[in-house]
């Protein structure tokens, strides 16, 4: 963009956010990155009865595939009806078969959050009482493998062609319209348009797999492209698309007509594209703030648009730096890139760094909500090493203007081609197109045009020589070859947090779970004592665990297991209990309970009639004459 225009296209792009920005005002806000913050059954838990349903929490709305809640007996079979469905608000369930026996269940859940990031996890939950099971409690990890690999890598060429195309077209504009001339620039812009395009299609047909099976196989599966299609990651990429179509355009448009154009013709051309292409480079902003972290979470109205200057600024400053390196290195001896040139891109990087620290300390705030989550939390270690390489790239930044100001003090000496040596070639060439009394003799005229080539390549190498002979231009280009390398990192860096979860929705997430375990207990308040018995006698080892639930001051639910040295349920012929509080002398307190299942007793309605380090003793009797009493105390509160 030219200084003329400037201040018009700052105003339409605050017009246009102003705009955005009322739009969205009114959308409802969410947490980023959904967290399982509950389940009915609790997890761990151990019920009497099989439940008709298995549901879980999550702390925002969640996108649900066939396969997304799945429930598997000890054996690893599959004992829901593999139908999930939204049961209320954020609560989503799966009904189970009938007739389950006893024994542990593995719970798996695979949803995508509403910022597109799949989340996965499993947990545990026993029948009458728990027992071994072939099904690994870890569950598969959402994104992960080959297919987490490439859509990884997909985002980060998606985002260093969007800094090079967007970065390199403003750098052409706004510093060095001689530029759009400059065949390896061009190359540059092309190369940055054909990355993001061809990551837009890998991520298009990886994203089935990536928030499904993860298979590779599904990667060309036409089926879940179709259900890819309905989401709002798909539209995001589809609109990606339909944008680089017109981004197409603008990069012909610049580099075609736009250097054969006369001055005045230039300077309205050069609005033109300023203003299209600020559109067009507005839009594919957008496709990544309408789709991830900015589009949930506080504040979307204001997060998205801020989300989108942010972007743009780091093309800005990121994708014209590297245009600029490129520049520096590869330019023609007889397009330099000059000083104004330098100069302008520095106020370019200048602003453009403003707009980043103004919308990065609200993004930090917005997706951090503490300090603590710096230091607690991935994200906010990632987001401190972000901002360390943003304060290094703002050091070398620094030294590049001061060597642009000493190039620009001694821009005077660097030498130009001199006159006689353009008169020689002139002369030359016509004394060799005209010959003797005036004929154009074939010969010569060719053999002049080598020679007029000849010169001009020596003339251009010697401009070369001194060029790079001069200390202060090699100074800018070695800085700004290390800026280029920092920037590299730092955009590396960004892509894996655009993966990660926001600091304030790791720490909400452990506060819910944290908040739900103590609701479970406050209201179900179950105390286990697991207590190894040896009896002495034949098959008289084992141990019995004693629920009391709610243990607290009342009537108390009491569940007694006993298991084999295996983990197997057992039949024993007898099992009392007894509670005392000693501290107050009450108790023993005798409790018979009746026989339910296999290895399972229980009574109901067991009164415990003061606070306090109750001991609860377990007589277990193994045959007529084998039996031991073991103890352990519970706080009954």
């Amino acid at each position: 963009m030219t200084p003329t225009i400037a201040p018009r296209v700052r105003h339409l792009v605050l017009l246009l956010l102003a705009t955005a920005g009322a739009l969205l005002a009114g959308a409802a806000p969410a947490s980023a990155h959904a967290a399982l913050t509950g389940s009915d059954p609790r997890q761990g838990a151990v019920v009497d009865q099989a439940p008709a349903r298995v549901s879980l929490t999550f702390s925002e709305s969640v996108s649900l595939g066939d396969d997304a809640l799945r429930v598997l007996d000890p054996k690893g079979t599959r004992v829901d009806d593999g139908k999930p469905a939204n049961v209320s608000g954020t609560t989503y369930g799966v009904a189970l078969h009938s007739g389950l026996p006893d024994g542990t269940y593995t719970v798996t859940y695979q949803v995508v959050s509403a910022d597109s990031h799949p989340v996965s996890g499993a947990f545990t939950f026993s029948i009458g009482a728990p027992s071994k099971t072939s099904v690994p409690a870890a569950g598969q990890e959402a994104g992960g493998g080959v297919v987490g690999w490439l859509y990884g890598l997909g985002r980060y060429t998606a985002y260093a062609g969007f800094a090079v195309l967007v970065g390199g077209a403003a750098f052409v504009l706004a510093c060095w319209p001689r530029g759009s001339g400059v065949r390896t620039v061009q190359r540059l812009v092309v190369s940055g348009w054909l990355a993001l395009t061809s990551a837009t299609l890998a991520m298009l047909l990886l994203r089935g797999s990536y928030t499904g099976s993860g298979k590779a196989a599904d990667i060309f599966d036409l089926e879940l492209l179709g259900q890819v299609l309905q989401t709002k990651t798909g539209a995001a990429l589809v609109s990606r698309l339909l944008l680089l179509a017109a981004a197409a355009l603008f990069v012909s448009v610049l580099f075609g007509a736009y250097d054969k154009r006369e001055d005045a013709e230039q300077r309205d051309l050069t609005f033109g594209l300023a203003v299209g292409g600020t559109v067009v480079a507005a839009g594919l902003a957008a496709t990544w703030a309408m789709a991830e972290h900015a589009s949930v979470g506080l504040q979307p109205g204001i997060a998205m648009p801020a989300d989108v200057v942010h972007l743009l600024a780091v093309a800005a400053w990121l994708g014209g730096l590297t245009t600029l390196l490129v520049a520096l290195y590869k330019a023609p001896a007889d397009t330099p890139v000059d000083t104004a040139a330098v100069r302008r891109f520095s106020a370019v990087a200048f602003g453009s760094v403003v707009a980043l620290v103004i919308t990065g300390t609200y993004q930090s705030w917005r997706q951090l909500g503490s300090w603590s989550a710096f230091t607690d939390t991935r994200y906010g270690q990632l987001l401190l090493a972000k901002i360390a390489l943003v304060a290094v790239l703002v050091g070398i930044a620094y030294l590049s203007r001061r060597w642009t100001a000493r190039l620009a003090e001694t821009a005077g000496a660097v030498p130009r081609p001199r006159e006689k040596e353009r008169a020689g070639i002139s002369s030359t060439t016509a004394v060799g197109a005209k010959g003797a009394g005036g004929v154009k003799p074939v010969g010569n005229a060719k053999r002049a045009a080598q020679l007029a080539r000849q010169r001009a390549a020596v003339d251009a190498a010697r401009q070369k020589r001194e060029r790079d002979a001069d200390p202060h231009r090699f100074g800018l280009r070695r800085s700004v070859l290390a800026e280029t390398g920092v920037a590299v990192v730092l955009l590396a860096v960004t892509t894996v947090l655009t993966q990660t979860e926001p600091g304030r929705t790791e720490q909400d997430a452990k506060a819910a779970t944290s908040a739900a375990a103590s609701a479970g207990t406050s209201a179900s308040g179950a105390v286990t004592l697991d207590m190894p018995f040896d009896t002495g006698g034949e098959n008289g080892k084992g141990v019995v665990r004693v629920e009391v639930d709610p243990a607290r001051v009342g009537a108390n639910d009491v569940h007694v297991y006993v298991e084999d040295p295996d983990g197997h349920a057992v039949d024993i012929p007898e099992v009392k209990l007894a509670f005392t509080l000693e501290t107050k002398d009450i108790g023993p307190l005798p409790v018979a309970p009746d026989h339910i299942t296999t290895g399972h007793w229980s009574a109901s309605e067991v009164q415990l009639p003061m606070a306090g380090d109750w001991k609860v003793a377990a007589t277990v009797r193994t045959s007529d004459i084998d039996q031991v009493t073991v103890s352990k105390n519970a706080q009954i509160g």
